[in-house]
């Protein structure tokens, strides 16, 4: 499909909005926790588009997709976004996911094996009974009640290393993390990513995976990412040197990373 499109189609009792560009086989890239197919991935379309079709899902909470509002699960976010890529080819799709998004395409995979081909897991987790990421979480949460202002200064603190942080002006921290705004959508995400926990269907991934840990990580310790691993059968892993939110802190060597393993 060439192009650039927005549409959108229907998953059970959501509407989900995504966005398509480039031609070629299918890349379906899944956002993380607060953000939109465009604020995680947009700036490396150029990277993928010559030789792929790019599936930008926003899922439930983000972006203009709209749902019922009632607490999210794994299940029904891999299905809409999979309903994004069912729209735009037949065909088996290679899907990279960020942090939630890491957890969705592994609940796509293990749901829907026949319509993924390979993974690439970034910064994700598999368990949700790890103490410091739990508090860490619920800090996140409750901040939100508390003040929009202490809530974007945390999670700022945790998404980025300090000397990356320390560098960054104003309009590059806010295109980074899309303002880092308090939002109901992404409150639910947040609460969905304190319970979710995959760790039951790891051993059902039989697609080839490569798993990129995020070595400064303080929001999801890169600890997290080598459990991801040792869970895949045959599974690659990589570390990147760079805090949580590889996409803006360190790009070229995630781009590098995706694109070595897919090609």
């Amino acid at each position: 499909m060439k192009g650039s499109e927005m549409p959108h189609t229907s998953v059970d009792s959501a509407t989900v909005h995504y966005r398509i560009e480039g031609q070629g086989p299918g890349l379906l890239l899944v956002h993380g926790t607060g953000a939109t197919g465009d604020v995680n991935y947009g700036h490396l379309l150029e990277k993928f588009t010559d030789q792929r079709t790019v599936i930008l899902p926003d899922y439930a909470g983000s972006g203009d997709t709209v749902d019922d509002g009632q607490p999210l699960a794994l299940e029904q976010l891999a299905d809409q976004v999979l309903g994004a890529a069912d729209e735009a080819t037949d065909e088996p799709v290679d899907v990279v996911g960020f942090s939630l998004g890491a957890l969705i395409a592994v609940m796509a995979a293990a749901r829907r094996p026949e319509r993924v081909r390979r993974l690439v897991l970034v910064a994700g987790w598999a368990r949700n009974d790890d103490l410091r990421k739990r508090l860490g979480f619920n800090l996140w949460r409750r901040l939100a009640d508390v003040s929009p202002e202490l809530y974007s200064h945390y999670i700022s603190l945790l998404l980025f290393t300090p000397g990356f942080l320390a560098n960054l002006d104003a309009e590059a921290f806010d295109e980074a993390v899309g303002g880092a705004a308090v939002n109901e959508g992404t409150l639910r995400q947040i609460e969905l990513g304190l319970e979710a926990d995959i760790r039951k269907l790891l051993p059902r991934i039989d697609v080839p995976t490569l798993v990129v840990g995020c070595r400064h990580d303080q929001l999801v310790p890169v600890e997290h990412s080598r459990e991801v691993h040792e869970g895949i059968p045959g599974s690659a892993y990589l570390e990147i040197e760079s805090g949580h939110l590889v996409p803006a802190e360190a790009p070229d060597e995630l781009v590098a990373a995706i694109r070595n393993f897919l090609d």
